[in-house]
C-alpha cells in the first residue's frame, strides 16, 4: 500500500511530454489529390503527411496548412505546422518524412518555430500563380502544370485589368461553392500582374487570403479580356457587383500553383 501511495505521488508529480512546434516547407504535384485538407476516404495531401508522420515518430498528429489548395492545385511553397514531442533533429524530419512520403509530394526544410507560431494565422500573405500556355498546339508534358489557350493574349489590356484587383475589395464576384456561407469575402490584394516568358503567361497575384477558387475565376475573366472577349468596363463591374460566381470561367486546376507564404519574419528566424 505504501508502495501504490509513492507510485502514485510520483505521477502526480510527472509533467506532460514537451513538444515543439515543426515548420515544414512543402512542395507537391496535386494532380493525384482531392486537395490540400483531409477528406474521408479520399487522397490528400494532409492525410498523406499524417501518415507519413506516424511512420517518423510513431505519432498520431493533426497538421494545418497555411493556404488551402484545391483537388488538382500544385504548391512549391505549401507551409504545414504540427506539434510534436519528436527529439528528431530538422534534418532528419526532413529526410525521414521524403522517405515515407510518395514521390508527388516532398518536404524541402523543416524549422523549430516559437510555440506562439500559427502557420495560418501567422502568415501576412499568401503568393498564388495561375500558368497559361499560350500556345496553338497541344504539350502533353506542360499541359499538367498549365492551362493552354489558344489565340493572341493581349497583356497590356490584362494588366490594365489587373489595377482593379489592388487593394481592398469584397471579391464576391470571384468566389464560387461558398452558397450559405457568412464568412467576409473582402481581402487584401498586394500585388497582381501577368507576364509572359516566351509562350508561358503567368498571373500572379499576392494577397493577405483567397477566397475560394478566386485566382481561377479571376485568371478566367484576364483570358476573355486579352482574347478581346470582356472590355475593362465590364471587368470593373464584376469587381463592384459583389455577387457570388459571377466572375469566370473557371480556368482548370492544373494551372494553379501556391508558389509560397509570408511571415513578418523568415521561417528560419521563427525559432
Amino acid at each position: 500500500m505504501i508502495l501504490s501511495t509513492a507510485v502514485n505521488h510520483e505521477l502526480e508529480k510527472a509533467e506532460p511530454m514537451a513538444t515543439a512546434m515543426m515548420v515544414l516547407v512543402v512542395e507537391y504535384d496535386g494532380t493525384n489529390y482531392y486537395g490540400s485538407q483531409w477528406q474521408s476516404g479520399l487522397p490528400t495531401i494532409q492525410s498523406e503527411m499524417e501518415k507519413a508522420l506516424r511512420k517518423l515518430t510513431g505519432e498520431s498528429v493533426r497538421v494545418a496548412m497555411a493556404g488551402r489548395t484545391d483537388a488538382g492545385v500544385h504548391a512549391r511553397g505549401q507551409v504545414v505546422g504540427f506539434r510534436t514531442a519528436s527529439a528528431l533533429s530538422t534534418e532528419s524530419f526532413t529526410n525521414g518524412l521524403n522517405y515515407y512520403l510518395p514521390r508527388d509530394i516532398a518536404v524541402k526544410s523543416a524549422y523549430v518555430a516559437d510555440d506562439s507560431f500559427d502557420v495560418r494565422r501567422s502568415a501576412v500573405s499568401r503568393h498564388y500563380r495561375y500558368s497559361i500556355l499560350n500556345t496553338r498546339t497541344r504539350s502533353p508534358l506542360r499541359e499538367a502544370f498549365a492551362c493552354r489557350i489558344n489565340g493572341n493574349l493581349d497583356m497590356l489590356a490584362m494588366n490594365r485589368a489587373c489595377r482593379a484587383l489592388t487593394g481592398e475589395h469584397d471579391f464576391a464576384s470571384f468566389a464560387s461553392g461558398i452558397a450559405g456561407e457568412t464568412k467576409s469575402t473582402v481581402r487584401s490584394v498586394y500585388r497582381a500582374e501577368v507576364s509572359r516568358e516566351g509562350d508561358l503567361v503567368v498571373f500572379d497575384m499576392v494577397a493577405n487570403a483567397f477566397v475560394r477558387h478566386q485566382m481561377r475565376s479571376t485568371a478566367g475573366c484576364l483570358v476573355r479580356i486579352g482574347l478581346g472577349r470582356m472590355s475593362q468596363d465590364e471587368f470593373q463591374r464584376v469587381v463592384e457587383a459583389k455577387k457570388p460566381g459571377l466572375a469566370g470561367p473557371t480556368l482548370p486546376a492544373c494551372g494553379l500553383c501556391l508558389v509560397g507564404v509570408e511571415y513578418p519574419h523568415p521561417l528560419e528566424e521563427e525559432v
